[in-house]
């Protein structure tokens, strides 16, 4: 059912749409609008704007002769999602001077001023908020019929701010994987809790809420309502048993639309998701997906000789994703196989990596080509007959090169970039480890891996080498340490990835890495990946350290643990402070239980070693009494004000099984 090619160009058939630019985040950067992103891809795509611009397409082909007038540039993002053949099209006009000679369609673009002259029996106006903006060209549109893009907005109780259509704050979306099959109906008994917290609130936004489409695997719309959010900083739970209930739907699969309406000050849906299934033996825990879709996406290893490996795609536009668009290939290797079937509008589909890469195995590592139509994709495993778990695969960027001066950057900066990766108790879980070539002209890794105690003192260090691109190095701690006599005790630690240029090599800041972790009574697996920050210093260098609300350097902790008695199983928790340069000595880190009102129910102070790392679980934390009190829906903020702290959170079911990922900050 595959069609294997055994060449590549450099950079994939993508859509023509504007995602993400790095550069945005250099143009100015500001709160709320740290994840990049652009928002017209977000305005043409939404489900509402879909059903409106297909109706306005249908009656542009019956109205006679179009001209189309783009003045922003826009066309290509337009028709990328609404196919301008539809329509009989006489004449493309621009407003910049400078746009003048561009070619759409056959046509070349020409002066607003000649717009009079097309014959066209009405213009297409490429703009939103269009009465306002063309108001002083009164001379020329008072004599044209015209139809504009705010004939497809959505609804205005929606927006954040009227005034600006395409204000971020309007488009604050996201895509969660979605699933609920009850083993009573025949299903595998799967069920999907997205938490988060109504951290708008804590901004300013005082009638806030969730639009949400839940859409079905084959992309058709099983439900649409909005959930108003509760009070600042209370948790905000998606439950999928829940959803079904209320929604009264049978079992389903596929992706939960996320859109926070009335909101202030961050533009990015944050959440954790978990995915657990009734026999303790599905256990996962996940994050968001990030709301742009991207070129390609790295970062997924190949399984091993006794598990299954399926890539969910969760197409995120209202438009098919062609055959043979999508494409997986080995690191650092030329043949890419191309899946050769069509995926429908916001439809999931589950592919079979096996099927298409039947030769790789761990510790192999996958590239997935996108072309921009889905947000970061999730993967699912199944070990045996029983275990199953999900994690996802990370952005690759497309615009990095690399960086002369990192080599040098430990003058002024101590470790520069550091990826900390978790070391759970060792006594209960097992650990190997994967850097991962982020970045598409990645060529090599220069890298070298430190073995820090809890307390932060560091037991061993290991160069890996200038990795190639195509060489995939996995580095499994029991066997480090046993190797050298290497001792936590702590019990418990991390590894730090650090770049080491002895060998020569380049790095451009974007250094990740993998960890896989196995619980040892019952062999469950969970995995992680993230990149590499410069943390804790005073200094800056380029747009580190990062923070999620304060211009850098932001050295604060606010991060979102959520818990899980409400479902019957053990919270844990690892955090990390990492530190390119000396910082405080200890952390003043605060554990805070909130409750469903947004209040604090308890509180605990811990201290933490810099450079060093802490492990609780939630019910040696707190009591009984204390984790009731939070209601069926509480969560725990982890703030400091004097450092940044790096965390991951997981779930315990006794000796069955666990999850681990990394935590998110608002």
């Amino acid at each position: 059912d595959y069609v294997l090619s055994r060449t590549r160009s450099k950079h994939c058939m993508s859509l023509e749409i504007k995602t993400f630019s790095n550069a945005d985040l250099s143009q100015g950067w500001r709160p709320g609008n740290n994840a990049g992103g652009q928002s017209l891809f977000k305005a043409l795509g939404h489900p509402q704007t879909a059903r409106r611009a297909q109706a306005m397409m249908d009656t542009l082909a019956q109205s006679g002769r179009i001209a189309v007038y783009d003045p922003t540039g826009m066309i290509n993002n337009f028709h990328a999602y609404y196919d301008l053949t539809q329509i009989d099209m006489a004449g493309y006009y621009v407003q910049r001077v400078e746009d003048l000679g561009a070619e759409f369609m056959g046509h070349s673009a020409r002066p607003l001023t000649e717009i009079s002259e097309s014959g066209a029996d009405k213009v297409l106006v490429l703009l939103f908020d269009a009465a306002r903006i063309l108001a002083p060209l009164s001379p020329v549109f008072d004599a044209l019929d015209w139809i504009s893009l705010d004939e497809v907005r959505i609804d205005d109780r929606l927006l954040s701010n009227p005034r600006d259509y395409l204000d971020p704050l309007n488009f604050a979306t996201n895509f969660a994987l979605f699933r609920d099959r009850d083993s009573a109906n025949g299903g595998d008994g799967l069920h999907t809790r997205v938490a988060t917290a109504n951290y708008w609130g804590f901004h300013g936004a005082t009638d806030p809420a969730l639009w949400l489409c839940l859409i079905a695997e084959d992309g058709t719309i099983l439900a649409e309502w909005e959930e108003p959010l509760p009070a600042p900083n209370a948790p905000v739970v998606l439950d999928s048993r829940d959803v079904r209930k209320n929604q009264g739907l049978e079992d389903f699969s596929g992706s939960l639309y996320i859109h926070a309406v009335r909101i202030k000050g961050h533009d990015v849906v944050k959440y954790a998701l978990d995915i657990f299934g009734e026999d303790g033996a599905a256990l996962s825990c996940n994050h968001d997906a990030n709301a742009w879709p991207a070129d390609y996406y790295a970062g997924m290893p190949a399984p091993d000789q006794d598990e299954t490996l399926h890539l969910f795609v969760q197409n995120s536009h209202p438009m098919e994703i062609p055959a043979n668009v999508i494409g997986l290939g080995r690191i650092g290797h030329d043949e890419l196989v191309n899946y050769d079937k069509p995926i429908a509008p916001f439809a999931t589909a589950a592919i079979d990596v096996g099927a298409l890469l039947p030769a790789t195995r761990f510790p192999d590592q996958i590239e997935i080509t996108a072309g921009r139509y889905f947000v970061r994709p999730r993967y699912e495993v199944r070990r045996g007959n029983r275990h199953r778990r999900i994690a996802h695969a990370n952005v690759e960027r497309t615009d990095l090169k690399p960086d002369p001066d990192l080599p040098a950057l430990g003058k002024t900066m101590g470790k520069g970039y550091i990826m900390p990766l978790p070391v759970l108790p060792t006594d209960g879980f097992s650990t190997v480890m994967l850097p991962t070539p982020m970045a598409r002209d990645e060529k090599s890794l220069p890298v070298k891996a430190v073995l820090v105690d809890g307390d932060g003192t560091q037991r061993g260090e290991k160069f890996l080498g200038n990795i190639d691109r195509s060489d995939h190095i996995a580095l499994d701690i029991h066997d480090w340490m046993q190797e050298e006599n290497l001792e936590l005790s702590a019990g418990h630690g991390h590894v730090e990835f650090l770049y080491d240029f002895r060998d020569g090599g380049d790095g451009n800041g974007w250094l990740h890495a993998l960890a896989r972790i196995e619980q040892k009574s019952s062999g469950h697996r969970a995995e992680t990946i993230f990149g590499a920050h410069i943390f804790n210093t005073p200094i800056i260098y380029k747009d580190e350290p990062q923070s999620y609300i304060n211009r850098p350097p932001g050295l604060t902790t606010r991060l979102f643990l959520r818990i899980g008695h409400h479902i019957g199983l053990e919270t844990m928790c690892k955090l990390i402070y990492p530190a390119s340069l000396p910082w405080h000595t200890k952390s003043s880190t605060r554990v805070q239980l909130i409750g469903e009102t947004g209040d604090t129910v308890a509180e605990q102070n811990l201290e933490i070693a810099c450079g060093g790392s802490a492990f609780f679980l939630l019910s040696e934390m707190f009591s009984t009494a204390e984790l009731e009190n939070t209601g069926a829906n509480g969560y725990v903020l982890i703030r400091d004000t004097s450092c940044r702290l790096f965390g991951f959170h997981g779930l315990l079911q006794s000796d069955k099984s666990f999850c681990l990922d990394h935590m998110f900050g608002f």
